[in-house]
């Protein structure tokens, strides 16, 4: 392992909308303004099965009301159309059954070990804490990594996502890869890390003060990351690889899948078939006068309809309708 001043990427001083999405210069056209780029963990969970996440956080809530009589007297209190203060009792109870603490503690583990590779003083690390980070350092070594970039801010400018690479790393094989610290209790779920690795490797470094993309020295591995997964006061510390050319793949699945969500007019108010119109009515007798092949039929036709609804119309077809077949007669011997 290595370590110096000056690797922490140049990702401080990031402007964010309310959303906390980073403001980004787009690359083209010249001279445009920053728009918001989406998180890259935000993308990377868009095909995550939430439902686990959801219920414990759930159980959670449910014993902090327990431990916090206080807020429970509070909710019962809260208008129930009071969305806000609603959620912000219930974010309240959730963090006093527990749901934050394992965050709070990965969030510090992971703070250490960027102190070890920017080569910054450790300070104070809690002894339940000091086999972590031996087993950190242990495994740096074993992999023989060299530091390139420790919270490297990078953007994707063909999806507008944004993020910070935890770490940039040259293998001793001369490979480059993008290296993620993971402090969670398991590794059964890697799918969102392949997408969130997939994103880093695919993209540019960014430097915030001037809206420019910054090149790479060399650039990362898109097959291949390095996820180092260091759970808390285990004293473990491993190295794995993860798929990140399947990590891509899913990315455009994860992109698909946001822009169907933003899908608008797929319902229409219902309305009953409008009235097939009616076909015009049909007279009978002009029918029979207009099919009829020779003067006898005629006469025949007449003598069927004759006061029973022969009109001066029929007549009249009736004559038309003569003169056109006398007409061809005369014509049939002419030739």
């Amino acid at each position: 392992m290595s370590g110096g001043e000056g690797l922490v990427g140049p990702g401080k001083g990031i402007i964010r909308d309310r959303w906390g999405r980073a403001m980004i210069v787009p690359p083209q056209p010249l001279g445009a303004k920053a728009v918001p780029y989406t998180r890259a963990t935000t993308v990377a969970k868009t095909l995550e099965d939430q439902s686990g996440l959801m219920t414990w956080k759930q159980r959670m809530t449910l014993l902090g009301l327990v431990a916090r009589r206080d807020l429970l007297t509070a909710a019962a209190a809260t208008d129930p159309t009071d969305k806000q203060t609603l959620n912000r009792l219930a974010e309240q109870a959730a963090d006093a059954g527990g749901s934050t603490a394992a965050a709070t503690t990965g969030t510090a583990l992971h703070a250490f070990t960027e102190r070890l590779d920017t080569g910054a003083d450790l300070g104070h690390v809690p002894p339940e804490h000091s086999a972590d980070i031996a087993a950190y350092v242990r495994l740096a070594d074993q992999v023989g990594w060299e530091v390139l970039g420790v919270e490297e801010f990078v953007v994707c400018d063909a999806f507008r996502i944004a993020g910070t690479a935890d770490r940039v790393l040259r293998l001793p094989d001369g490979r480059v890869v993008i290296g993620d610290v993971k402090t969670g209790s398991s590794v059964a779920y890697p799918h969102a890390w392949a997408v969130q690795t997939a994103i880093y490797a695919h993209s540019m470094r960014y430097d915030p003060e001037t809206g420019k993309r910054l090149p790479w020295e060399k650039v990362p591995d898109q097959e291949r990351a390095l996820v180092v997964h260091v759970p808390a006061r285990q004293g473990t510390a491993t190295a794995y690889w993860v798929d990140i050319a399947r990590g891509w793949e899913a990315l455009l699945l994860s992109m698909k899948a946001r822009t169907w969500r933003q899908e608008k007019n797929l319902l229409t108010p219902w309305e009953p078939p409008a009235a097939a119109p009616e076909e015009p009515h049909r007279d009978a007798v002009l029918a029979l006068i207009e099919t009829t092949a020779t003067v006898d039929e005629l006469i025949k036709a007449w003598e069927l309809y004759a006061g029973h609804g022969w009109t001066e119309a029929h007549t009249a077809a009736a004559a038309a309708r003569r003169a056109a077949i006398e007409g061809g007669a005369q014509n049939a011997m002419l030739s």
